[in-house]
């Protein structure tokens, strides 16, 4: 494999390195009415609720998760910005590539992405997205069925880089008995041995949370390595998608 075709989130190992934390605050609208007008007119409704910072507002929070940092990746940090920036050579395998580079499965209404790094290199890729009815339970048939059929492997490129997994296994997702669906993944990418990226998948009505872990020294010290989802972080951010 040669080292230009090697990216995952490989082209973000060291700009991860310089997360810094991103906040913002929320408004909030009053709907005022008059005895005049008992039906609201155009300008007097609410404005449409925003998706994005709807879910922006679901993540976890360093006051939940003590251990972590959690913020919003660098900018130019993903190997692919939308999933019409990623290619890949099984068609069907393209919702693992999505997951494996938090990208949002299937067709979200909305999606956003924040990082979760305990001070190492492991870096945990928390990707939220919301659907229209019917598209999350459709998402999570995509993963189910891209785990089937990809466990020998496939390559993800862009225009940034290539990366060839090398298999696909499906593992036990962590237990939560409030998710209507859930898909854990372990992938493999021959480098200086065998890097292991691993994802859990979970699905809460129109919600899904993907989680993507990587562990980024492997990579840099060109040594084998297995990363692992921290259950603690699951546990506290699926809690709030109830």
């Amino acid at each position: 494999m040669k080292h230009a075709a090697l990216t995952l989130p490989l082209l973000s190992v060291l700009s991860l390195a310089t997360l810094t934390a991103c906040g913002g605050g929320d408004g909030s609208d009053s709907d005022a009415r008059t005895t005049a007008q008992p039906k609201a007119t155009a300008s007097q409704a609410k404005p449409a609720v925003d998706p994005v910072k709807e879910l922006t507002k679901l993540f976890v929070t360093k006051a939940e998760v003590p251990d972590y940092t959690v913020a919003e990746p660098a900018k130019g940090d993903a190997m692919a910005e939308t999933q019409q920036d990623m290619r890949v050579d099984k068609a069907a395998c393209a919702p693992l590539a999505y997951a494996a580079n938090y990208l949002p499965l299937g067709d979200p209404e909305a999606s956003v992405v924040h990082v979760a790094n305990d001070g190492t290199f492991a870096y945990n890729y928390i990707t939220l997205a919301t659907y229209t009815e019917g598209k999350a339970e459709a998402a999570m048939k995509g993963l189910a069925e891209a785990v089937s059929s990809c466990t020998t492997g496939y390559t993800a490129k862009s225009d940034k880089a290539s990366t060839p997994y090398a298999s696909v296994k499906k593992e036990t997702p962590f237990p939560d008995a409030a998710a209507d669906e859930s898909i854990a993944t372990a992938s493999t990418v021959a480098y200086k041995g065998t890097q292991t990226m691993r994802t859990q998948t979970f699905r809460f009505g129109d919600t899904i949370v993907n989680y993507f872990s990587i562990d980024s020294n492997g990579f840099m010290k060109g040594q084998s390595s297995s990363a692992k989802v921290p259950a603690s972080l699951v546990k506290a951010q699926n809690s709030k998608l109830h």
